[in-house]
């Protein structure tokens, strides 16, 4: 799929996608002689895609990931579904974040700043320093903006969501032999949209099947709408000025992406979960990382300045 191809189909009537997705659900499910599951994270999207695949396939398995880290209605909310494993991970938010590091600013920049205070590599840690110029701007190297990270006390690390998400769901795959249906779609974030570009709807080559993929937010609340879908009321919370709502769920301790958003979603948090809020403050010390963060950059750049987080400036 290119990207042209990419942006006709975001276009296409929801009628249209329903049909497209349904072709490949039917697909992924006949290449893997139905041996498929369900990623079911309680989210609105998730609930679609489980409606989807138990409309022509009611058997098959949905499985969450159940890491500690969703909003307590979303639990709930899963558990109203027949035939849902759940599945854990092998350490908790604290154990992750004391072991290798707070989630934040992105998982590439995570990542870069993690293996820079820990590889042996000295060719791999002058890259993360200072990058590599390919003629259009030196990549693959920390941020100068989170440069000041790299000899902090405070570490952050990439390795949370693998830990808390994909290895337990990886652990089930090995034990079932089941291949996934994953509700992402290319309109979430440039990654995803990058993985769809390079792999298609189902990728068979990395063993996941996307039927949302050319899928919009807009197309996601209409098909809850068109078929009069259950979702999880979470969505429903706002404040009394309707300034601030839950629009996404996921884990409500993540930092990647803090910097964009400034305080909100720590915010939404405090109105809607005030004990988890103090929890994830005081005792995963977040409130003494934020301040940190916020006396040593400029958390305030608009999120244009972000949005390339590869580039290194000198």
């Amino acid at each position: 799929m290119d990207q042209n191809s990419l942006l006709q189909m975001q276009k296409l009537p929801l009628d249209l996608k329903i049909s497209k997705s349904r072709m490949r659900i039917q697909e992924w499910y006949r290449e893997n002689s139905g041996m498929v599951y369900i990623a079911f994270s309680g989210g609105k999207d998730s609930t679609v895609l489980l409606h989807l695949v138990r409309e022509l396939y009611p058997d098959v398995p949905a499985v969450f990931s159940d890491t500690g880290l969703e909003y307590p209605e979303i639990r709930a909310f899963v558990k109203t579904f027949e035939n849902v494993i759940f599945v854990k991970p092998k350490m908790n938010f604290k154990e992750v974040i004391e072991k290798f590091g707070y989630p934040f600013p992105s998982k590439m920049q995570a990542q870069y700043i993690e293996q820079y205070r820990t590889t042996k590599s000295e060719k791999l840690k002058e890259l993360r320093l200072n990058g590599q110029d390919y003629g259009y701007g030196r990549q693959y190297c920390v941020s100068a903006q989170w440069k000041f990270l790299l000899d902090s006390e405070w570490k952050v690390s990439d390795k949370c969501c693998k830990i808390m998400k994909k290895d337990p769901m990886k652990q089930y795959e090995k034990q079932s032999e089941r291949k996934p249906y994953i509700g992402i779609m290319a309109s979430d974030s440039s990654q995803r949209k990058k993985q769809i570009l390079q792999n298609g709807c189902n990728a068979f080559d990395v063993g996941q099947s996307r039927p949302l993929a050319i899928w919009t937010e807009e197309n996601i609340w209409d098909y809850i709408r068109k078929y009069n879908i259950q979702y999880c009321k979470v969505y429903d919370y706002s404040t009394e000025t309707q300034e601030k709502c839950i629009t996404r769920t996921g884990c409500i301790f993540c930092m990647f992406g803090y910097h964009l958003n400034d305080t909100d979603r720590f915010e939404i948090l405090r109105r809607f979960q005030p004990k988890l809020y103090e929890y994830c403050m005081e005792n995963l010390r977040m409130r003494e990382f934020i301040e940190y963060i916020k006396n040593n950059s400029d958390t305030k750049r608009n999120h244009d300045e972000h949005n390339n987080l590869f580039t290194c400036e000198k």
